[in-house]
């Protein structure tokens, strides 16, 4: 890798070494300086334009050209006469300085080429093609290669640090509340413009009285031609992996005209090529976002669904079958209805072998080596429609409705060291129904109104067996003392270990807010809103015998108090919360402070067992806000709030939940609510004078009556409950990244420390574990448009733990390289290639290596046939290595993943 970084430094000294520089300053007719003028260089010979450069705050600009070569340069301003100048570099830097004439006639001005960036207010606009070389095929390749955006290793586009929900194409919503449908889909050549909306609202009345510097979406804007007409492209393939025949089937069909939209996204393939996962599936919000998310108030409904829900990268074999469909419809210009559905079904089959290794030997708990098998069915079905109103600017209405209904199983065969083989069996079949109401109205020039409601029905029916081996002439079993306590009958040989639960949720979040425009720099709001949530909990845990008779079992484990606990729930947990809020909104100077405060009433009930808690009372949540904007595209956010954070029904229940066969669980009934101090502060620069991107955050939080887990061993199998801690846990993190680009070599650098300290009580004893993560993952990458590009990135983690009396220290290198290449305008070469090496300082270190390539034909550009031979872990890798930590051990696991993969493809591109 030294060798490769040391070729690249030499390769960036070499284009350096043949340009010439030249700058100036762009001034008016009355010597003002111009910020954000565009200038542009184009090769005399080759008409293709050189270079770009946009003017900074004072006015320069800054261009690197080729030597001894004749340019035509460029300048432009909004409002102003284009001037246009020939120059011609020698071997000396050039300083050349240009006043630019009022346009008094505004006539449109045709400029030869379009600048790669521009910036319009709080827009940035790429245009697409300057950054294209032709081996692009989907939208996120075209991403990778804009400055100031990041595709994360979840495949969601980070802007500025902030991931982007919200991705419209010609500004209609395309699958709104996940990114990676559009990134993984749209194809690069119907893509003409990239808008990113910064400080964005999705209501217009509400833009200059609300803070959204949080809040970016990316719009796409599709090439000339590709409306009223189909578009996308059909893949087809096949291919071998061993003995099993390789499939794949993936249309992506596109329609858009002024009136409507349709989108419709198909996949069927066994190669483990999934455009959405379960994980992704279960995350998709859908655009919505609770009323009451910055009142100050948290609460946790939980997730009932299956807990596997592996990554397809640490699956065996994979099977999944996508059918997405997205269509906006304008019938009036007032009115606009749009939607979507997505159904998507998988097969995956899992390998995993892990050793844990306990960190305390004080706490008696025997190390442990597991082999795990496991199959996992997933049906998931999930459909939005929305319905915005405006008749006019000030009246917009907004409903939408969001249906989910997954039908998931996951088997698992298990050994352990400890207790021996365990056949494991998950179901659920959770629906949920979410609907929003918003209605915003403006009442004059000082007045505006806005009413925010959501209401949630979540259903979960989880289901959950094991069969552990039992020799009921024996009393050394390690199940069997947990078996007792559960009131198993022990007499069999073996335990037929079964639970039902379900756990129904209905809530309401709604608030209305009063804005009052009190003069062109401030303003005020008012809120009221309230939460109301009720959720009902029923559990049973039974026993089916060998001669497979019903058999229903009463506990003999006892609480902290002494009480004998049961094997049934059946609680009901109210909440609510009724505020009122307040917040002054001042612009002064480069200042924006936003100071406020809500004033919450609290009431908790929940009744189990003909017994009734109830918690009442009152809490003043502070919250502030000052952001500092340097320049345009320069600014400094600080931000403080406290918040109460509250816990979900199967936390309260005082009956016992077998979260797994070693895993058993029981609530608390008088728990309160969590208290935390959240500090941050977030700094972003983008710089195209010097084509520098900066971003770095900072933030810590204290926790006061965190809710903690009281945990007792026997064997491996832990009993655990709940109770508010007196001792505070504290996090803090830093984040920081930088981009730079030389010429036509983009170096970058992310570095990120995140440190917290947390309470742990086990058998009785309390220890405080500290952890301090740093990383560190610099990048070089290349942006030629008629050569070969490279991407070299190295991360360095180094992962410490400080456990009680044990401390444990994790170290993983990983050096990645990306190759791709447009060859002889018809082939397209992509290789991509990573070493991971893991080290915990007590084993040897392992490794593991990660290949994939690719090589594509197409007669030309615009050619309508594709034809493809890719292939995945070329180096026929069975497994990957993986070593962590817990609160109380260390562990390391082996993953089987797919075999090599290799298979021809045929695209067709309509």
């Amino acid at each position: 890798m030294k060798n490769i970084f040391s070729v690249l430094m030499l390769l960036i000294a070499g284009i350096s070494s043949a340009q010439v520089t030249v700058k100036g300053v762009v001034k008016d007719s009355i010597g003002d300086t111009l910020e954000l003028a565009n200038i542009i260089a184009i090769n005399k010979e080759t008409k293709a334009m050189a270079s770009y450069a946009i003017t900074n705050d004072k006015g320069v600009f800054k261009l690197d050209l080729d030597k001894n070569t004749v340019y035509t340069v460029q300048v432009s301003y909004i409002g102003m006469k284009t001037v246009s100048e020939t120059i011609t570099t020698k071997e000396e830097d050039l300083t050349k300085n240009y006043t630019l004439q009022n346009d008094n006639a505004l006539a449109a001005v045709e400029l030869t080429y379009e600048m790669p960036v521009t910036i319009k207010g709080d827009t940035l606009v790429y245009n697409a093609d300057s950054f294209k070389d032709g081996s692009e095929r989907k939208l996120e390749d075209v991403l990778k290669k804009l400055p100031g955006v990041e595709i994360n290793a979840d495949g969601q586009i980070e802007v500025e640090g902030k991931v982007v929900t919200k991705l419209m194409v010609n500004g209609k919503d395309f699958f709104d509340g996940d990114s990676k449908l559009a990134t993984k889909n749209i194809p690069s050549n119907a893509v003409d413009k990239i808008q990113v909306l910064r400080n964005y609202s999705e209501v217009g009345q509400l833009s200059g009285v609300s803070n959204n510097q949080d809040n970016v979406a990316i719009n796409i804007k599709l090439k000339e031609g590709k409306e009223n007409f189909w578009f996308g492209d059909i893949t087809a393939g096949t291919g071998v992996a061993d003995n099993d025949g390789l499939y794949l089937v993936q249309p992506k069909l596109f329609y858009y005209s002024p009136k409507y939209s349709i989108n419709l996204i198909g996949d069927m393939n066994n190669i483990g090529e999934v455009a959405l996962t379960n994980r992704d599936i279960r995350n998709f919000g859908g655009g919505f976002r609770a009323p009451s998310r910055s009142s100050g108030t948290n609460i946790n409904l939980g997730n009932n669904g299956l807990s596997g829900l592996t990554n397809v990268s640490n699956a065996q074999k994979v099977e999944t079958k996508l059918g997405a469909a997205n269509f906006s419809y304008a019938p009036q210009k007032n009115l606009d209805l749009s939607g979507f559905f997505i159904y998507n079904s998988s097969r995956m089959n899992t390998r995993e072998e892990s050793y844990v290794r306990y960190t305390d030997s004080e706490l008696g708990i025997p190390d442990e080596e597991t082999v795990q098998t496991g199959k996992e069915a997933s049906n998931q079905a999930l459909a939005k429609l929305s319905v915005t109103y405006k008749p006019n600017s000030n009246n917009q209405l907004d409903y939408d409705l969001l249906g989910r209904l997954s039908n998931d199983t996951e088997v698992q065969d298990l050994f352990s060291s400890v207790v021996g083989s365990t056949n494991q069996v998950d179901k659920v079949k959770p629906f949920s129904i979410n609907q929003n109401l918003s209605y915003y109205y403006t009442l004059d020039d000082k007045n505006i109104f806005a009413l925010e409601a959501q209401h949630l029905i979540k259903d979960e029916d989880p289901f959950y067996n094991a069969l552990l081996v039992n020799d009921p002439t024996s009393d050394e079993d390690a199940f069997d003392n947990t078996a007792g306590a559960l009131g198993l009958n022990t007499d069999q040989f073996g335990y037929d270990l079964n639970q039902n639960r379900r756990i129904k949720s209905n809530q309401l979040d709604a608030k209305v807010d009063y804005y009052h425009i009190l003069n062109n720099k401030s303003n005020i709001n008012l809120t009221l809103g309230t939460i109301l949530s009720k959720q009902e909990f029923n559990s049973n845990i039974f026993q089916f015998l060998d001669d497979g008779s019903y058999f229903d079992p009463v506990a003999t484990l006892t609480d902290n108090d002494g009480n004998v606990l049961t094997n049934q729930n059946d609680t009901d947990y109210n909440f609510s919360d009724v505020y009122l809020g307040f917040h002054y909104r001042l612009k002064t100077g480069k200042f924006t402070i936003t100071p406020g405060f809500s004033l919450h009433s609290y009431g908790n009930k929940n009744t189990q067992f003909d017994e009734t808690y109830k918690d009442n009372f009152f809490r003043v949540l502070p919250d502030f806000e000052t952001r500092i904007q340097f320049k345009k595209s320069e600014s400094l956010t600080f931000n403080y709030n406290m918040s109460n954070s509250f816990t979900d029904v199967t936390s309260l229940a005082e009956g016992l939940v077998l979260n797994n066969y070693n895993n058993i669980g029981y609530g608390n009934s008088e728990l309160q609510n969590s208290l935390s101090h959240n500090v941050s502060l977030n700094y972003f620069s983008f710089n195209l004078f010097n084509y520098t991107n900066v971003f770095a955050r900072a933030s810590y939080s204290k926790n006061i009556d965190q809710i903690r887990s009281q945990t007792e061993f026997d064997n491996v199998i832990r009993t655990s409950t709940y109770f508010n801690s007196n001792f505070a846990d504290e996090s803090a993190s830093v984040f920081g990244r930088v981009q730079r680009t030389f010429k036509k070599i983009r170096a970058g650098l992310n570095v990120n420390f995140s440190y917290s300290k947390s309470n742990q009580f086990i058998q009785d004893v309390r220890s405080v574990n500290e952890s301090f993560r740093q990383s560190y993952t610099p990048e070089i990458r290349t942006n030629f448009k008629t050569a070969p590009n490279v991407r070299l990135r190295y991360a360095y983690t180094v992962t410490e733990n400080n456990q009680g009396a044990s401390s444990t220290t994790f170290k993983v290198n990983a050096p990645s390289v990306e190759f791709d290449a447009y060859i002889l305008k018809a082939f397209t070469f992509r290789t991509d290639f990573t070493y991971t090496n893991q080290d915990d300082g007590v084993r040897p270190a392992e490794s593991f290596r990660t290949w994939d390539a690719s090589l594509a034909y197409r007669k030309d550009k615009d050619a309508k046939w594709e034809f493809e031979v890719k292939a995945s872990n070329l180096l026929d890798i069975d497994s990957n290595i993986s070593n962590g930590s817990s609160n109380i051990s260390v562990y390391s696991s082996e993953t089987f993943i797919q075999p090599r993969f290799v298979t021809f493809r045929v695209i067709y591109t309509l």
